[in-house]
């Protein structure tokens, strides 16, 4: 029995060892932790090696950040073993690595002088990190690590551009790169940011502008294009924004977000970006507070005598500057600085000081030496630019430059313009002096110039239909024989007759007939176009050739179309008024006052007068007067003017074509003349009357055109 309870202990213990040892090797799984960082150079590559307890199931996910330069790796289930979570590096592109611990999970962030892509690969119980090389950098030679793969060089196409709406009214713009190599360079332009891609190619498809104004971001447009081997995408944004880019894999991350104050400034200035210092004082004087602002900034201050009084203030986390700001304004001081040293004084002491100094500037300008000295405009015009110098006339010639009453001399300065040579005698102060040579070197430019084409389109199309018939008959009068052969007719009334002769043999005569019209509707000039209309006839006699029946039949249709074209250009500088004009002028005569008649002319022309100005983006507003005037009919009082003109002003871009007016008229009529009764009855009612159809069609369009001239070829 005991025997039993022995062996029974021994293999309790067994399964309880074994159990232990499990349980110790699930912990150890568990646990897994990350050991070392270390970075070292290999075959001029940069390698980053992190050591775990464990090996690693697969390469963990990261994301590159190009602003600031970071790349981040996540561990799942790993803890930090290391000890601390800062390593100081500095070495090649890589300044510090950071490992953070949240809960289970490990972060690893390198920070990096510039932005590049990486590549990891598991050895073993590591994880290796190597960095592609930098433009310029030590690093510029390619990476031939054991594992490195050979990259394509050639272009390669991304796969897409796509815009999102994040949290807080945030513009996101994803584009799918093709591959986690793809070099990225982030940049900001102004009010827009620069990303381009390179060693990569824009599809057609991708060519295109996205609005995203509607969504309420600070993002408005995104503009993708293809620059050489790389592609740059331009977002442009309104408004105090900041941005930030990342990299996930094959994707890039952009996101633009408005930048938000901070509420628990004391006062939302713009200009405070001193070091935040924290201040704590009951009843201190203003002198020791000053003193304290000095050693903390090393900045060098001198402070007036009659500044004093106390000072009770508590400041936590404010800007030095914003802080030397409020203890000023809660004492009236003033400050001025001159480069490292800030004078502060009392603003009464300062104003009279400056007041003082500007009055002993002005008495020694009144009895400073004059000097003269010459400019040579190339330009504008030397009286133009006396006259605005002296504030007595416009200022700037040649470019449309608007009047100024400012004298820019001194009251003891002069000008003299020569026009002969366009040049400037100037005399006066040397300080006033140097203000005129800045002043002429700003407005002695050359104007740029603007190409005008106006196109005077004017098309036609005439159509017009008329039938109309004519009967009538006539009487035989007085006949004659003749002594043989046909004669002459004398007229429309006689018509010969050929009768039975007395020897059997046939004989003429003539026979005068009286004919009358029953229906005289012939065809008319159809559309005013002045040609005849055609006719068809037939005459049926009697037997006796005593009675005759005439019937006659005319038609015209006539269809006209017609184009005229009328093109004026004219080139003139910006905001300067041009005109051209190409006509007639039309003689009348005018009654005068005293009773008699005088000639007067007046104008049927084409013309075009235009004043344009550009503007700072590139485009051109137009003032415009197009007029196209033609002989009329003519009156008792003198020639009619047929009259087309159109006034505006409009904006175009720089070679954009715009329709400014157009005048379209259309003109139907149908006539019908008819005998009463008669030419109502069917089929044979058209033997009475007459019918004319006219429809015509005019169409005016005027269209402009202007140009900006860059260069002598562009203007033939």
């Amino acid at each position: 029995m005991n025997q039993k309870k022995s062996k029974m202990a021994q293999w309790l213990r067994a399964a309880g060892l074994g159990l232990l040892a499990f349980g110790a090797l699930a912990v150890a799984h568990a646990q897994n932790a990350i050991e070392a960082v270390t970075s070292s150079t290999q075959s001029g590559s940069e390698v980053i090696r992190i050591d775990l307890a464990q090996p690693l199931t697969a390469v963990p996910a990261g994301f590159a950040v190009q602003t600031p330069a970071r790349i981040a790796l996540d561990f799942p289930g790993v803890t930090n073993a290391i000890g601390r979570s800062a390593i100081e590096v500095n070495q090649g592109n890589l300044r510090s690595v950071n490992v953070v611990q949240a809960g289970e999970r490990s972060r690893v962030v390198l920070n990096l002088k510039q932005a590049t892509a990486y590549k990891a690969e598991i050895q073993g119980k590591s994880l290796l990190v190597v960095l592609e090389p930098v433009a310029g950098s030590a690093l510029a030679a390619p990476v031939s690590t054991a594992f490195a793969e050979n990259r394509n060089r050639d272009t390669l196409p991304l796969r897409d551009v796509d815009f999102r709406l994040g949290a807080d009214s945030t513009g996101r713009v994803i584009v799918d790169l093709p591959n986690n190599q793809v070099g990225v360079d982030v940049k900001q332009q102004g009010k827009s940011l620069v990303v381009e891609f390179t060693k990569s190619s824009l599809p057609e498809g991708l060519r295109r502008r996205l609005d995203v104004a509607d969504f309420g971001t600070p993002v408005q447009m995104i503009t993708s294009q293809q620059a050489g081997d790389r592609v740059r995408m331009t977002i442009d944004a309104k408004g105090d924004w900041e941005h930030s880019a990342y990299q996930s894999e094959n994707q890039f991350v952009v996101e633009v977000r408005a930048r938000k104050v901070d509420p628990t400034k004391l006062t939302q200035g713009v200009g405070y970006n001193g070091e935040k210092l924290s201040l704590n004082f009951q009843n201190i004087e203003i002198r020791s507070l000053l003193q304290v602002i000095a050693d903390f900034t090393n900045f060098n201050i001198v402070t007036s005598d009659s500044v004093t009084g106390a000072l009770t203030l508590r400041l936590k986390d404010v800007p030095w500057d914003q802080a030397l700001d409020i203890i000023m304004q809660a004492k009236n001081l003033g400050m001025r600085k001159n480069g490292s040293v800030l004078w502060i004084a009392p603003k009464d002491e300062i104003n009279a000081k400056e007041k003082l100094e500007f009055e002993a500037k002005a008495a020694i300008e009144n009895l400073e030496p004059l000097r003269t000295q010459s400019f040579q405009l190339n330009y504008t015009k030397a009286i133009a630019i006396a006259q605005g110098l002296t504030g007595t006339g416009a200022s700037g010639g040649g470019g449309g430059g608007g009047g100024t009453t400012t004298r820019i001399l001194s009251p003891r300065g002069s000008v003299i313009a020569e026009s002969r040579t366009n040049q400037l005698f100037v005399s006066d102060v040397p300080s006033r002096l140097a203000q005129v040579a800045e002043l002429i070197q700003k407005l002695d430019i050359p104007v740029r110039q603007v190409l005008i084409e106006a196109r005077i389109v004017e098309a036609s199309d005439t159509f017009g239909k008329s039938l109309g018939v004519r009967l009538g008959g006539g009487i035989a009068g007085e006949r004659f024989a003749s002594s043989g052969g046909n004669r002459a007719f004398a007229n429309l009334g006689v018509m010969p007759v050929v009768t039975p002769g007395t020897n059997g043999g046939p004989s003429t005569a003539n026979t005068t007939w009286t004919n009358s019209n029953f229906i005289n509707l012939p065809a008319g000039d159809a559309g005013g176009t002045g040609n005849a209309a055609g006719t068809f006839a037939i005459s049926l006699f009697n037997s006796s050739f005593s009675r005759m029946l005439n019937l006659e039949i005319s038609a015209l249709e006539a269809d006209g179309k017609g184009k005229l074209v009328s093109s004026p250009r004219v080139i003139t500088a910006d905001q300067t008024k041009a005109l051209i004009e190409q006509g007639e002028e039309i003689p009348y005569q005018q009654a005068t006052s005293s009773g008699a008649t005088s000639i007067s002319f007046r104008k049927a022309v084409l013309k075009l007068e235009v004043t344009p100005q550009i503007t700072p983006e590139g485009n051109i507003i137009l003032t415009l007067d197009v007029s196209k005037d033609a002989r009329g009919v003519n009156t008792s009082a003198g020639p009619a003017i047929n009259t087309k003109h159109v006034q505006t002003e409009v904006l175009v871009e720089n070679g954009g074509t715009v329709v400014i007016g157009g005048i379209f008229e259309l003109t139907e009529t149908n006539d019908e003349s008819r005998v009463p009764v008669l030419g109502e009855v069917p089929y044979v009612g058209a033997l009475f009357r007459k019918r004319e159809r006219v429809a015509n069609k005019t169409e005016m369009l005027v269209f402009i055109t202007p140009k900006m001239i860059t260069d002598r070829n562009a203007a033939r």
